[in-house]
């Protein structure tokens, strides 16, 4: 049976962001959550010389092996990931181990925190982090806690719940939250994180197709279907775009189910 925060996608799809969905997410946790208090705001702080977009991934879903500092801990490890390219990876639905000990406006435990992991090593090689990244950090704070009816209050640093062992995320949580009261607010105007059409006109197309997402309806949609092989009937469903999502998978794309220039082309070719 599927956990509380399957609202997650939605919300976060709904502020604009581009959002990922990991196989399994609905019924992946420790548990299902309590009542929500707030959000904990976490950077991953595994060396990524090559700057990869989101190399954790998998222990985020799997959980950690044991090593010489660190005891082994079980999948779950967030809610969420956050990539440098502003992508929202969802890994879970339930409770996730992400807070530990310690509490933040006197609430603690894991049930009762949403925990977001954005892939940064937390070094001065890794900063400043991806503009990007950042802005997607905060537009997706914001979407939750409008959701759970709360302001920038309810979010901290993982830093801030525990502040006598975590030092992340490496970023000024004041500013941070300044930031999110910004979008909760709508006096700060989100930057388009995928351009609204290509920028020119392809072989063959009269002009510069639309990015399409669900839940759209265009001519177009139904090229789209026939490409991923779903009844052409013009609206961008949820079989459209699970089905997106599966090509975007296949073809080495973010999983986002959103029809871009980028997935344009790999439809073309396909």
């Amino acid at each position: 049976m599927p956990f509380k925060l399957t609202w997650l996608p939605d919300v976060l799809m709904e502020a604009g962001l581009r959002v990922s969905l990991v196989g399994g997410w609905e019924n992946r946790g420790h548990g299902d959550m309590g009542q929500v208090f707030g959000v904990i705001c976490h950077h991953t702080a595994v060396s990524n010389p090559q700057r990869q977009n989101m190399p954790t991934l998998r222990s985020l879903r799997d959980g950690r092996r044991a090593s010489a500092n660190l005891s082994a801990l079980p999948g779950p490890l967030a809610q969420l990931g956050l990539g440098r390219d502003g992508t929202y990876f969802v890994v879970a639905a339930g409770k996730a181990i992400h807070a530990g000990p310690g509490s933040f406006r006197t609430v603690s435990g894991n049930s009762r925190f949403i925990g977001i992991e954005a892939e940064n090593e937390g070094s001065l090689g890794d900063f400043p982090w991806p503009a990007v990244q950042v802005e997607a950090y905060h537009r997706g704070v914001a979407a939750i806690l409008k959701h759970l009816g709360k302001d920038a209050s309810f979010c901290c640093g993982h830093k801030e719940y525990a502040p006598d062992r975590k030092p992340d995320p490496n970023l000024n949580m004041t500013v941070f939250r300044e930031a999110v009261t910004g979008f909760i607010n709508g006096t700060t105007q989100p930057t388009p994180l995928i351009p609204d059409e290509e920028s020119q006109p392809q072989p063959g197309q009269p002009g510069p197709r639309p990015t399409l997402r669900r839940p759209m309806r265009h001519e177009l949609v139904k090229v789209i279907q026939a490409k991923v092989g779903v009844s052409a009937d013009g609206k961008f469903g949820p079989r459209t775009e699970a089905a997106v999502r599966t090509f975007q998978r296949n073809h080495g794309l973010v999983a986002d189910g959103i029809v871009g220039p980028n997935t344009w082309r790999a439809l073309d070719a396909a």
